[in-house]
């Protein structure tokens, strides 16, 4: 008989994080490269801008189809079809001729990574208590921040070394590597060989029975809780993509960085982004700890992050390369305090069976977003030549995000669904 092992979730949380940091990674790669691979492949800004979007559509796309997919099949069988699809997508990347074979790849790499988060969602739902979940989803959010520190250095030490075919085949085989690891370690709470009966019963503690028949989307999109998270990202999320897509090339082309340089401090905001995404997490478990309701301590910290993501105005008038990247930290810092706690919004109002389909609601609408807001940059970028029009419109959207999140959301609580199919 197999011997149960202590403070289980957090290793599995762990697992996330880590295909997490595998995921950013193999995303990142094409904006860190993006001077070597525009230059290349002679590419404009709205060129880029398009390569960028071919991904996103397809990650949109996914958000939805793979919530559905999670709630129907599982997580253990969900991230295997993710992981596998991407990996190899990101390997074929060394095919790469020019923009149409770029935006194929890119295209078939975002139908595969979109399923990590509504994957990992699910799995955080399943495998922790109320009071502890923003926590999970820090640890395996956090995996953002850390692919992006781990990715700048990584990507352009390769890329120096070995060139931008061989980065791409590389970092794409050690989704292969997680996917073993995933196989072989992982199976529900309910099945898990090595979950012992006490943290069993603690990952249970405050849930109401519920039955695991899937809630029909048609029911989810009459509840103006789903809207309000998926209205949400779509204003807030575009602040996020504007960083991770385009830092390495306005690093480049506002102050001047050389490669060398942007492997040398690209990756600094996103430390503070890490930061962001385990303290948001760790704090409104804490206050919940404290006595807090979930709905007082969600939402200050939601504010908080909000206020943070607001001075990216100011990054637009900085004077030096030093002065934009410290405000940007507090940008990314901000963000990933407040879409750690968005993201744990529907295990807090829905049933664990509809919350894979929820995030994937969230996620559609901040892939659309996302698209916008980069189709805008590259406009920008190429007819005026400047960035601060789009760090301006960035400072203000997570006010928009977050009103439009608590008006429609309303106070936070588990709702009672019909759920017949």
């Amino acid at each position: 008989m197999s011997h149960g092992v202590p403070g289980l979730r957090w290793w599995i949380a762990g697992l996330i994080f880590l295909a997490t940091i595998i995921n950013f990674v193999n995303r990142l790669t094409i904006s860190v490269l993006a001077p070597v691979i525009t230059t290349e492949l002679h590419l404009t800004a709205t060129q880029f801008a398009g390569v960028a979007n071919a991904f996103l559509i397809a990650y949109t796309i996914s958000q939805g189809l793979s919530g559905k997919l999670y709630d129907r099949i599982g997580t253990k069988r969900g991230f295997t079809v993710s992981v596998t699809v991407w990996s190899l997508a990101s390997m074929a990347h060394i095919f790469a001729r020019g923009l149409f074979s770029l935006d194929c790849f890119r295209f078939v790499l975002g139908l595969g990574e979109a399923g990590n988060w509504p994957g990992a969602a699910k799995v955080i739902a399943q495998w922790f208590p109320v009071r502890q979940r923003a926590l999970g989803m820090g640890i395996f959010n956090s995996g953002t921040s850390i692919g992006s520190v781990v990715a700048t250095p990584l990507i352009v030490w390769m890329q120096l070394r070995f060139g931008w075919q061989a980065t791409f085949l590389v970092l794409g085989a050690a989704g292969f590597v997680w996917l073993a690891l995933w196989l072989s370690l992982y199976e529900v709470p309910e099945r898990h060989p090595r979950l012992t009966p006490q943290e069993y019963a603690l990952i249970r503690e405050g849930r109401p029975t519920e039955t695991q028949r899937p809630v029909p989307l048609a029911t989810l999109l009459r509840r103006r809780e789903a809207w309000a998270i998926a209205i949400a990202r779509f204003f807030a999320d575009p602040v996020w993509w504007l960083y991770i897509t385009w830092l390495p090339l306005y690093l480049y082309k506002t102050h001047g960085f050389s490669l060398q340089q942007i492997g040398m401090f690209a990756w600094l905001p996103f430390v503070a982004a890490d930061a962001g995404s385990l303290g948001g997490g760790w704090l409104s478990g804490f206050l919940i700890a404290r006595g807090w309701s979930v709905d007082r301590a969600r939402k200050a910290v939601i504010i908080g992050g909000m206020l943070s993501m607001c001075t990216g105005m100011l990054a637009a008038r900085a004077g030096s390369a030093a002065a934009a990247l410290a405000f940007i930290a507090v940008v990314l810092f901000g963000f990933q305090s407040w879409i750690n706690n968005v993201q744990t919004l529907p295990s807090d109002y829905f049933p664990e069976q509809a919350v894979g389909s929820v995030t994937g609601m969230g996620g559609v609408a901040a892939g659309i977003g996302a698209m916008l807001s980069i189709q805008a940059t590259g406009f920008v970028v190429d007819r005026w030549h400047t960035y601060n029009p789009i760090l301006w419109v960035a400072g203000l959207l997570p006010l928009v995000a977050t009103g439009a999140l608590f008006i429609l959301g309303g106070p936070i609580r588990r709702l009672a669904l019909e759920n017949a199919s």
